[in-house]
């Protein structure tokens, strides 16, 4: 997720007219004066392990091909448009350059491929080579797509992911009871052995203290006052049965802004010490408590799953919300749902009415210190 902010940060500087180029203060780790995890190299200048210095080059060298596109999340009964341009500081001009496509899906079938255009790229960026359409009727489910666009002959090549849903989702509640806070029907449904699911989306009070936003924390929230945001991302498990019909990798993508920026998280410090949810999002690591947006419990002789991510509102504009909404209720109505961990009613309820300074606050008064305080 971090690489993919550098990505697309760096991308839109050489989208710009007349900018001169640009300068990162660093690519390592800053271990120094109020140290800053923020690096894609450690402070040894060693790869971390989840990007090298080739796939950094396809959007970070002399020659990189750039995309403008409206949006990366479309339902498929409209059409993918992509405006292709080159952003060209090599030596010379490239002559007769071609340049091509290839649109597949995460498991390599092709849906498009070919040659868009052919044609001499000057040094300097704005270099426009054609536009790319793609009607997307013939998706018929909940898919990851990536476009790479390549120039023959030369190292330059990047890439980009969408994700499309199907304009038309049936949104079926079976055997599961929704509600908002875990009330007394659902206590009673759960005593029975049936299954509830909590949209409590805006109702948490525990963990209401932590500022969620899509983008990471910037250096840390120890040099900079706590300042939001306080979280650095999600951390899933693309593989859980959950995830079929909403596809992911195990980290932040761009198809989780309208559920993740600004959303509320859960604090699980008052759970199990094994508990893990289903959806975490990574803290500050000045502080690291276990929260999350969406976790799977058993509950007295049934099952819950709880999320505080918006999933209901606004359903025909939200096709995000709408396709998690229905990932969550048909895999809970499915043989897969099996909670692995246990958790008591009044556990849950607390989620509802307990707070940070019921257990504990911080201080930080100064840079160096960020420091548990009992109330």
């Amino acid at each position: 997720m971090q690489a993919l902010c550098y990505k697309y940060e760096i991308e839109k500087t050489l989208r710009t007219p007349d900018y001169a180029g640009f300068q990162l203060l660093a690519l390592n780790d800053y271990s120094g004066q109020g140290t800053a995890l923020v690096g894609v190299l450690d402070v040894f200048f060693e790869e971390k392990g989840y990007i090298n210095s080739a796939e950094w080059r396809r959007f970070c060298s002399p020659t990189v091909p750039l995309m403008r596109t409206d949006k990366f999340v479309y339902n498929n009964k409209e059409i993918l448009k992509a405006d292709i341009e080159v952003a060209h500081f090599g030596a010379e001009a490239l002559k007769q350059a071609e340049i091509v496509y290839t649109l597949k899906d995460e498991y390599g079938k092709v849906y498009a491929q070919g040659t868009l255009a052919t044609q001499d790229i000057p040094v300097g960026n704005l270099n426009r080579t054609g536009s790319l359409e793609f009607p997307l009727t013939d998706i018929q489910e909940a898919k990851k797509l990536n476009l790479e666009i390549r120039i023959t002959g030369t190292e330059a090549v990047n890439d980009w992911n969408f994700w499309v849903y199907p304009a038309q989702v049936t949104i079926a509640e079976g055997k599961v009871y929704t509600t908002d806070t875990l009330d007394s029907k659902a206590l009673e449904i759960l005593q029975n052995g049936g299954n509830v699911l909590i949209t409590a989306a805006g109702k948490v009070s525990y963990g209401k203290e932590v500022v969620q936003q899509f983008t990471p924390v910037f250096w840390n929230t120890s040099w900079f006052k706590m300042r939001p945001p306080h979280t650095t991302g999600i951390l899933v498990n693309p593989k859980h049965p959950l995830f079929r019909q909403f596809p992911t990798e195990y980290h932040s993508n761009l198809q989780w802004w309208e559920l993740l920026n600004r959303a509320q998280v859960m604090q699980f410090t008052h759970f199990p010490p094994a508990f893990q949810p289903t959806v975490q999002s990574i803290d500050t690591w000045f502080i690291s408590r276990k929260i999350g947006m969406l976790f799977e419990a058993n509950v007295l002789n049934g099952k819950v799953l709880m999320t505080s991510m918006d999933i209901t509102s606004q359903p025909e504009k939200r096709m995000v919300a709408r396709q998690m909404h229905k990932a969550i209720l048909d895999y809970m109505n499915s043989d897969q749902f099996r909670p692995q961990f246990t958790v008591t009613p009044q556990q849950i309820s607390e989620l509802f009415t307990k707070t940070a300074g019921d257990v504990k606050s911080y201080t930080n008064d100064s840079p160096d210190e960020l420091k548990p305080k009992i109330n």
